[in-house]
């Protein structure tokens, strides 16, 4: 009987009956033939090897019926199947059928009776399979179980060659053969010569591993007779000595021209006398320098998924950086050769930035190690010293290297503001040639003398305030923005990542705690934009439970308040309410905060005095505001004599943090109509932008730190600039809804939405 399916040419691959394939094709025209087979055929689909050419036609007269079983369309527009062999058939003819190849083929069965050398034939394939699987490792023993229960050697011959790696060659000429006893002889003496020739390959790796194990024997047998010298107070024989020295660094996979120098090095030892302090900065160098990774990586975890939940079990939120990382892994796929980024996390202190280099050191299996430069102002630190110095010894980036043991580790830089520059040294500068991935790849340490590739070494910077960083050094760097926590993560970070480490530090029961408990003690207790303090307080109640033997199970808002005393930040206090008055939103390294102003009048002439630690950049905004006003005051409903016969006394309330900035104007010049006006401003309302002679309100940054700052004061509503917008987008939903924020072009929208509607109201 004559039947009809879709032709599918496959080039590198071969597919046999009872065997399955995972194919990725890109081709417009193959995915057509695979839509049809589906579409039109019971996903059935013809599939021949287009180097098979026993006829004279161009394609073969032999092929494999195989059922599609799956078929996914991936994100890069490939489509992905997979395919099992089901049997042989016999081509009668090919045709095309609108670009598709079709085939007429019909189905054949050979059946021979039962014989003796059937039965052999069965018995000695089983027998060599079990061989080549017991010495060939990852091969899986799930198909050996369905050999040893079946006992058709036709089912048999087409599933050993699924398990033995036979070349293609090979393969396709075993999709020829109909008779199954032929075939089942072809694999005999095909599969014994694959165990032959994995015999010799196993003899020759066993020879390599003795002669490895016997060069380590003797290499730590050197290392005692060492060590037994030094304990009876002799000392070994420097020909001997000079010996290792020249084996290890002759094994070093360094340029010839490094090899040489460290070789004229050892010679110089050999001719240094013992008794000469020379001899022991020799040894200390030649035991520094061939002790190094120079060309030793650890293998990256490649698994993007497996990487991101070891990224999301140690810490919460920080998506940017987490994505940066995975981004990372995925192109280092493609390619090999890919130089590290150079990543610098900028935010407030306690949400998590130096914590999270060990966490993707863990994520990627790298080493880590971390080096802190705040207050650092010495360079040398980094590009180790001379050893012409008494003393000297390698940076702490060549020192980090060795102690990692891998040439690629994750090194943490922290707080790479905080560095100083003087006459000691620049750091900044120097962590240009260690950064830049041009440069880096050639890195000379003072104290090493060769150069070393660090480009393949991870760096991960941390920072509270980026304008602190030098502009060269910053534009070299993946800056990515770690904004402060509100209040619902404050809580999941809580319940998920600080009190699961606690109970299982203190080694204790898990206590509950409600999340009324948790709001009291972040907003009550840690007035902070991380999480740093609420550990600690976390922590202090946990200790305070277990010296007082509490045996309450669940931490409610009153227990929170007997352990730790009265609250600290009670935002619920009423607010002072004065014509004059107005809240500014700022914002710090630290997170966003809020700057009261008052402004009183006093008898004179228009002067303008400034009080509250504040910058020159403040004054000058009081001052626009001021003027505004003055030019405006019919728009306003003032006498402008009234203005200028007056003094005005502007104080900034909050002297820890030095007032400075362009983002005061609005909140100044409300404060300045509300004292004019007799009209008091809701203490409810934050303002941030800054305003020009003719009213216009100018964009300002930190929209989002000073949103949640707002929020965290209890803020109803805040005035920010229209230009801002967009800002809001970063603001999560959570805060939004908390808060009325309304955008302004200018100053007078301010004016309408404050003093014009009480007015009428």
């Amino acid at each position: 009987m004559t039947e009809n399916l879709p032709v599918l040419i496959l080039n590198k691959h071969v597919l046999l009956p009872y065997q399955e394939l995972k194919l990725d094709f890109h081709e417009d025209k193959t995915k057509d033939i695979i839509n049809y087979a589906c579409d039109e055929y019971n996903k059935k689909v013809l599939v021949i090897f287009s180097s098979l050419d026993n006829t004279d036609n161009d394609f073969p007269k032999v092929g494999v019926i195989g059922k599609i079983s799956k078929k996914l369309v991936l994100s890069n527009g490939n489509l992905r199947v997979i395919i099992n062999g089901l049997n042989r058939v016999q081509v009668k003819s090919y045709e095309n059928n609108n670009s598709i190849l079709m085939s007429s083929f019909k189905k054949l069965y050979i059946s021979n009776p039962v014989t003796l050398e059937e039965e052999a034939n069965l018995k000695k394939i089983k027998e060599l399979a079990k061989k080549y699987m017991d010495e060939t490792p990852g091969v899986s023993n799930s198909i050996y179980s369905l050999i040893e229960e079946s006992n058709d050697l036709d089912y048999i011959s087409d599933l050993v060659l699924d398990l033995v790696d036979f070349d293609l060659s090979i393969k396709a000429k075993y999709m020829l053969e109909f008779d199954y006893i032929k075939r089942s002889e072809m694999l005999i003496k095909d599969i014994y010569n694959e165990t032959k020739a994995n015999e010799i390959l196993n003899k020759i790796d066993d020879d390599l591993r003795d002669s490895f194990e016997k060069e380590q024997r003797e290499y730590i047998i050197r290392q005692k007779i060492s060590k037994l010298f030094k304990e009876i107070g002799g000392t070994l024989d420097k020909n001997e000595e000079v010996l290792i020295y020249n084996e290890k660094i002759n094994e070093l996979d360094i340029s010839d021209k490094s090899k040489t120098k460290l070789l004229n090095e050892v010679k110089k030892y050999s001719y240094t006398s013992d008794t000469n302090p020379d001899s022991s900065v020799i040894r200390n160098y030649l035991d520094t320098v061939i002790n190094l990774p120079w060309k030793n990586y650890s293998k990256d975890v490649s698994d993007l998924r497996k990487i991101k939940k070891t990224l999301d079990d140690s810490h919460y939120g920080l998506d940017e950086v987490k994505l940066r990382i995975l981004e990372f892994i995925a192109i280092k796929k493609q390619s090999s050769n890919l130089n590290s980024p150079i990543i610098c996390l900028v935010g407030p202190p306690g949400t998590g930035k130096t914590t999270l280099g060990a966490s993707i050191a863990n994520a990627l299996n790298r080493e880590f190690f971390k080096i802190s430069v705040g207050g650092l102002s010495d360079s040398t630190e980094l590009t180790g010293h001379r050893r012409t110095y008494l003393g000297s010894s390698p940076g702490v980036i060549m020192q980090g290297i060795k102690k990692c043991g891998t040439a690629n580790p994750v090194i943490l830089i922290d707080e790479v503001d905080k560095m100083v520059k003087d006459y000691q040294g620049d750091p900044a500068s120097v962590l240009l040639d260690i950064l830049d991935p041009k440069q880096n790849q050639n890195f000379v340490d003072f104290y090493i003398e060769e150069p070393f590739d660090l480009s393949k070494v991870l760096f991960i910077l941390t920072a509270n305030d980026l304008n602190n960083i030098p502009s060269m050094l910053r534009d070299r760097l993946e800056v990515i923005d770690v904004s402060s926590y509100t209040q619902e993560e404050k809580i999941d970070i809580a319940k998920k990542y600080l009190l699961p480490n606690i109970f299982e530090e203190y080694n204790m029961k898990k206590i509950k705690l409600t999340d009324d408990a948790l709001k009291l003690i972040i907003d009550g207790y840690t007035h902070e934009s991380g999480v740093r303090n609420l550990d600690r307080t976390l922590k202090k109640i946990v200790r305070n439970m277990l010296v007082n033997e509490r045996q309450s199970k669940t931490l409610t808002e009153d227990l929170v308040k007997e352990i730790l005393g009265p609250i600290k930040y009670d935002f619920t206090i009423t607010k002072r309410v004065h014509t004059g008055m107005s809240s500014s939103l700022g914002v710090t390294p630290y997170g966003g905060f809020v700057i009261n102003f008052e402004i009183v009048d006093l008898p004179g002439s228009g002067k303008l005095i400034m009080t509250g630690n504040v910058h020159s950049s403040v004054e000058e905004s009081a001052r626009v505001a001021l003027n505004y006003i003055i030019r405006n005051s019919s728009k306003f409903g003032i006498d402008q004599k009234k203005i200028m016969n007056k003094d005005y006394h502007v104080n900034a309330l909050c002297y820890a943090i030095k007032k400075s900035g362009s983002s005061g104007g609005v909140a100044l010049a409300s404060a300045f109509i509300s004292l004019l006006l007799d009209k008091a401003i809701s203490p409810d309302i934050g303002f941030t932008g800054e305003i020009d002679l003719y009213g216009d309100v100018m964009k300002v940054g930190g929209i989002k730190e000073k949103i949640i700052g707002a929020v965290n004061n209890n803020f109803k509503k805040v005035f920010i600039p229209y230009e801002n917008k967009n800002d809001l987008d970063s603001v999560p939903d959570s805060i939004k809804s908390q808060i009325d924020v309304v955008c302004v072009d200018n100053f007078i929208d301010v004016y309408n939405e404050l003093f014009k509607k009480s007015k009428k109201n």
